[in-house]
């Protein structure tokens, strides 16, 4: 039952070239930035990588996204990676864009057991219809582009189908966990981390905490530990190492630092 491995690396060894993965966090909240990085120094590349967005500010996803070892992305927000842009409107990445609600349920479906589900978004647009560009051509032109998808009409309503998600693995960040692998996510850590963890087939979570079984409260675990195959506990530093992606401060917060 003791799930704790002892580092990093030893955690992410058996990722091989061409794996698929789960990853949680949105922006820079609750990424595991830590396996990202041992994955990284394993130098395996053609990822297929299914998350929110593929990392910011050159830290989570990016990292591996500069260096080229992700072949594929399935996600939501490119946001302000521009490097992300980069590649996929150059035709060197495959981007798979869906409704961020459908992805965050058609990883939740896939943990669960669930292969396909109807849902309202998308409706009467290219994520039914199809032709959604995948891969570019590098010209401006587009390579490939998605299919249409199956729709159905229920009580008057129609509905498209989508598909659960599965991967090979899951990387998940949490705040505490025990050695069995029951997590606790902290606010709004809590956003993809539940949801990628229980689709990955092997699941590997970095903790800040790490404490013995029973130390968590049965109530108050967010996730538990048969989702879960392998834990790694983070040092103080690797704990604390996290940025913000935008700091704003109120102008009364400016003159009274400008004062002191």
């Amino acid at each position: 039952m003791d799930k704790v491995v002892a580092t990093a690396g030893e955690a992410v060894a058996d990722v091989r070239h061409g794996a698929s993965l789960a990853v949680g966090g949105f922006g820079l909240s609750g990424v595991p930035n830590v396996l990202i990085q041992a994955l990284h120094a394993r130098g395996v590349g053609g990822l297929s990588v299914v998350s929110n967005n593929c990392g910011a500010m050159e830290s989570g996803l990016a990292t591996l996204l500069a260096a080229g070892r992700i072949a594929r992305v399935t996600g939501s927000y490119i946001g302000a990676n521009k490097e992300f842009a980069r590649q996929y409107l150059g035709g060197e990445l495959e981007v798979e864009m869906i409704p961020q609600g459908t992805l965050a349920e058609r990883l939740r479906a896939g943990g669960a057991g669930i292969p396909a589900f109807y849902t309202p978004a998308g409706v009467g647009t290219q994520v039914a219809l199809g032709g959604l560009p995948w891969r570019y051509d590098g010209a401006g032109g587009v390579a490939l582009a998605s299919p249409p998808k199956e729709v159905r009409e229920f009580d008057g309503e129609e509905y498209v189908l989508e598909r659960g998600i599965r991967t090979d693995f899951a990387l998940v960040r949490a705040a505490r966990g025990d050695r069995h692998g029951n997590l606790v996510f902290a606010k709004s850590a809590r956003n993809f981390n539940p949801l990628a963890a229980m689709a990955g087939g092997v699941t590997i979570a970095e903790v800040e905490e790490l404490v013995e079984p029973g130390e968590i409260e049965p109530d108050a675990v967010h996730l538990p530990g048969i989702f879960v195959q392998r834990v790694i506990g983070l040092s103080p530093e690797q704990a604390r190492a996290k940025q913000i992606e935008k700091r704003t401060v109120s102008a009364q917060s400016s003159q009274e630092e400008a004062g002191s």
